[in-house]
């Protein structure tokens, strides 16, 4: 079994709202935050090495590892194969910034989005765009329905109900 897959059945195949499910996330949050405080103090240097390297250097147990790795990974230049690693999987973490930000809104992170670190790395502007960029890639306009009587959308300029809404039905 792959460490992310072990990674996924201890994490995710337990409730959140119990006692073991908000143990092991607040056990992962507060390591991912110092992981990524970290990383991004240094964004030009690429973190690199094994995951069991990583895991190490970090003071993490490998199938957390495993879950920081799942988490990061659509926000790299460069992904990593994580769907098969094991403890010697080399990796490498190159950031790319705006990414991230954006992926952190996205999984509604707000203690990572939220960090001092980002006022050195983004202008505000940049940041305020990219939420507003995530929080709008999530809603559904919902498109105003035609007529039977309408103009026909195709541009004819028949009635619906004698242009296109005749193979509608």
């Amino acid at each position: 079994m792959s460490l992310l897959h072990e990674w996924r059945e201890y994490a995710y195949g337990v409730d959140f709202k119990s006692k073991a499910g908000e143990a092991i996330w607040d056990k992962y949050f507060k390591e991912e935050k110092a992981i990524y405080e970290d990383l991004l103090s240094r964004p030009n240097d690429v973190e690199s090495g094994t995951v069991k390297e990583l895991a190490e250097k970090y003071g993490m147990e490998l199938k957390y590892m495993a879950g920081f790795l799942d988490g990061i990974n659509d926000s790299l230049k460069e992904p990593n194969d994580i769907e098969n690693m094991d403890e010697n999987t080399e990796v490498k973490l190159p950031i790319d910034l705006e990414k991230l930000y954006y992926n952190m809104v996205g999984a509604k992170a707000d203690w990572l989005y939220e960090m001092k670190v980002w006022d050195t790395l983004l202008s505000e502007e940049k940041r305020k765009e990219l939420y507003k960029e995530q929080k709008k890639s999530g809603t559904i306009v919902k498109e105003q329905k035609v007529g039977r009587n309408d103009p026909c959308p195709c541009g004819s300029g028949k009635k619906y109900k004698f242009c296109c809404g005749r193979n509608a039905n």
